[in-house]
């Protein structure tokens, strides 16, 4: 492994660094000990004995190192024997002495208690000290423990799903350790809704894998940027659609099992989801193969609580060389009261130290986290082994210091560069999350409205100083666009997709990207162009075929609009867009045997979507050669249209009063035309007059009927 960085030493030695890469996973209790133990002799008398490994260290090893210091395991060497731990003893009073082991970073009294805090007790160090001192000495062979039976498998249980990478990685003996991340998509077979409860995540080679990251991606984008590299996985930014569930962190540090999500408290999967698999990678001087695995536990419990993860951090970061403090701050005040689970603190290699805490409305301090040196190789998420609630007014507020000077012996750069915001590790971030429950689930929509649009804002701010540093970014610019969507800045948009069609001008969803924001803009030749350009480079494309089609028929060109509505049908037929396109443009042109059969199978599928309804009712209803039957369909159908409008569209109820009047209910035919010229914007004259005139004929007792 490497153990230095800019000629610096990482570690305190080369032996502590070599014990380093463990961990120490058991939830710590208390050891008594010291420079002696107490021992009885069977007449029941104390005495005092020296301190040996088989009586006294052995135990502390097993309970608290053997996890990932065994074979097999993530540690460069084991601790199940004398033999094994013997040329290690000095490393390890050192690396205890120190708290380097266990790798445990919160500060004590800087927040918590954390569920499985791994800090040893000041006792527990002096007894491997005293050991050391005394001469390590090995003791009596019939002292030690028996050995505990590590499953081989999992240690939550048998999964409900299992998925891994779909085939090996074989990682290079070389490489640059501090920024080899490599991302993996990997499909989740499940053909219907899952609850998950937990999960488990074994690294397929632990002397490889220093941590994992698992998002979800709902979209092809993931599984597309892993086609696209020769290798297995990919190298480059975690694309926007990759998420965590909402509410929830997932992630992985060697040693670590996550505990179940608290009852109620699931997170919903959905079918064709893929897990974006990010996995950190250190090379170990000889060729390793990775093949990792995710284990699903689901539960047939439907969530009743949604948590909300707020993400305190600012996107402009810009450290200059040689600085040695540079600070990122950011706070927010909660607009609701919430219950707090837990706190998810992420940097890189510049990160010093971070804070984060709440200021309540009386005025009183509650620390929610402390790291006093943050490593980017230690890095985890912290449950609270108590849930606390901080009330509405709360200001919840985080502190990140950076060392960019050449004394901070992480710098993956020498001599000091400027540093920026960005994914890569050799950029910076800074974020502090928080896991939190609103105490009343209309609230929650309330803290996602509040705090949404804020964190979307900042992250355009790190997107524009990513591109800022390497401007032909083809992702980041499609990312970026989508954001300044949300916020309705369409021209921004158009701008970054009009540069990804540029970087990439074979991509048929870049000409679409383009064509969709300059439609939004109302330069309708130069979408078409854009659609035509993208039906150019994939004839198949199903949503460039419904763009254009709605384009022609805006522009009174129906019949090229039926040409492409086809199209999109036949190569989607389920697509319910493509129907109700097809189903209207066959309207306009008059072709109302077919635009019903479409307009019924659109029906069917949404029986509560309004959009179609009305035009099938106005069809039914106006119809000179209706069938028996047809009229009372139209009322049924056009009473549901009304109501599924809350009787405010004006189109929906000229269809109801037309049905009325087919089946001679005229009455209601004039109340509901009444309601429907009511609601009419005063600029529709023409509008107007035609349904005054059919009002005039439902008050003369005479239905509406199209012309023949």
């Amino acid at each position: 492994m490497r153990l230095t960085r800019g000629g610096s030493s990482r570690f305190l030695n080369c032996a502590v660094a070599a014990l380093f890469v463990g961990v120490f996973c058991v939830t710590v209790t208390a050891v008594s000990g010291g420079p002696q133990r107490r021992d009885r002799d069977s007449s029941g008398r104390d005495h005092s004995t020296t301190v040996t490994f088989s009586a006294d260290i052995a135990p502390l090893l097993l309970e608290r190192c053997a996890s990932c210091h065994r074979p097999g395991a993530s540690a460069p060497f084991s601790v199940l024997s004398y033999d094994d731990v013997r040329p290690w003893a000095r490393a390890i009073k050192q690396a205890t002495e120190t708290r380097a082991m266990p790798p445990w970073k919160p500060a004590p009294g800087g927040g918590g208690p954390f569920v499985g805090e791994r800090r040893l007790t000041q006792p527990q160090i002096g007894l491997i000290a005293a050991w050391v001192d005394s001469g390590a000495l090995e003791g009596d062979a019939q002292d030690l423990s028996p050995l505990p039976d590590w499953p081989d498998g999992w240690r939550l249980g048998e999964p409900d799903l299992v998925i891994e990478m779909l085939e090996p990685y074989e990682l290079s003996p070389e490489g640059d350790a501090a920024d080899l991340i490599r991302k993996f998509a990997i499909p989740i077979p499940t053909r219907n809704v899952r609850y998950v409860a937990g999960l488990e995540f074994q690294p397929g080679n632990a002397k490889v894998v220093h941590h994992a990251n698992l998002r979800l991606d709902s979209t092809a984008t993931s599984r597309e940027l892993d086609a696209q590299d020769s290798e297995p996985g990919y190298d480059g930014v975690t694309p926007f659609s990759a998420r965590y569930p909402p509410g929830h962190f997932l992630g992985w540090t060697p040693g670590q099992v996550r505990p179940l999500a608290p009852e109620g408290m699931a997170w919903r999967l959905d079918p064709g989801t893929d897990m974006l698999l990010e996995l950190h990678l250190v090379p170990g001087g000889q060729p390793e193969s990775v093949r990792s695995r995710v284990g699903f536990f689901f539960t047939e419990d439907v969530p009743t609580e949604v948590p909300f993860t707020i993400r305190l951090g600012k996107q402009d970061l810009d450290i200059a060389p040689g600085v040695p403090d540079y600070r990122s701050q950011d706070r927010y005040v909660l607009p609701v009261d919430v219950e707090v689970y837990g706190v998810q603190p992420h940097a890189h290699y510049l990160a010093k130290n971070v804070t984060a805490h709440a200021t309540l409305p009386d005025g009183s301090y509650r620390p929610l986290i402390r790291i006093d040196d943050w490593d980017f190789d230690w890095q985890d998420s912290y449950r609270y082994a108590s849930p606390f609630v901080l009330p509405k007014g709360t200001e919840v507020a985080m502190e990140f210091t950076y060392d960019n000077s050449i004394a901070n012996r992480r710098n993956p750069h020498t001599p000091p560069k400027r540093v920026t915001w960005g994914q890569k590790s050799s950029n910076e971030m800074g974020d502090v999350w928080l896991q939190v429950l609103p105490l009343r689930p209309s609230d929650r929509t309330v803290l996602e409205n509040d705090r949404r649009p804020l964190q979307v804002a900042e992250d355009i701010v790190g997107f524009e100083m990513v591109l800022a540093e390497d401007p032909d970014q083809v992702m980041v610019h499609d990312e970026v666009a989508l954001l300044y969507l949300q916020f309705g800045e369409v021209a921004k948009a158009a701008a970054h997709f009009v540069e990804s069609a540029r970087l990439q001008p074979d991509s048929p969803s870049a000409q679409y990207n383009v064509g969709t924001t300059l439609l939004q803009l109302g330069d309708v030749e130069g979408a078409a162009s854009r659609f035509e350009e993208a039906l150019r480079l994939d004839a198949d494309y199903v949503q460039a075929h419904n763009n254009l089609g709605a384009v022609r028929r805006a522009q009174g060109r129906l019949n090229e609009a039926v040409h492409h509505f086809r199209q999109a049908l036949r190569l989607r037929p389920d697509d319910e867009e493509s129907l109700y396109n097809l189903a209207a443009s066959l309207t306009l042109l008059g072709e109302l045997d077919e635009a019903t059969i479409l307009y019924r199978r659109l029906v069917r599928a949404q029986p509560e979507t309004p959009d179609a309804l009305a035009p099938l009712v106005w069809i039914l209803a106006t119809d000179p050669a209706r069938e028996v039957g047809e009229a009372e369909e139209a009322v049924e159908l056009g009473t549901r249209a009304a109501r599924l409008t809350n009787r405010q569209e004006p189109g929906a109820l000229d269809a109801l009063a037309a049905a009325y009047a087919a089946a001679g209910r005229f009455d209601e035919a004039v109340a509901t035309a009444r309601e429907a010229v009511a609601l009419l914007p005063a600029d529709q004259a023409e509008v107007r007059a035609a349904m005054a005139y059919r009002l005039q004929l439902y008050s003369q007792g005479l239905p509406f009927q199209r012309p023949r």
